[in-house]
């Protein structure tokens, strides 16, 4: 089964999660002010990201959040 990105944006919170696959039990680790990503309990691999002050991030309608790690994924 191929993994997929799944996305949520809960305006309330002003909050987007990509997620990275299957949800799994997981914990999270802030990785820049109010960018978290979410690593898998049990294999310790990064399946998503969370972002804080979506709106405040965007510039002319794009999303610039600069991350630390490269993401890549795979159908194994």
């Amino acid at each position: 089964m191929k993994d997929e990105l799944n996305i949520y944006y809960n305006e309330e919170a002003d909050l987007l999660e990509l997620i990275i696959g299957k949800t799994t039990p997981a914990y999270y680790e802030e990785i820049k002010d109010g960018v978290f990503e979410r690593i898998d309990e049990k294999t310790g691999k990064i399946k998503g990201f969370s972002v804080f002050s979506l709106k405040k991030r965007m510039k002319n309608g794009n999303i610039n959040v600069p991350l630390p790690v490269k993401v890549q994924l795979s159908s194994s």
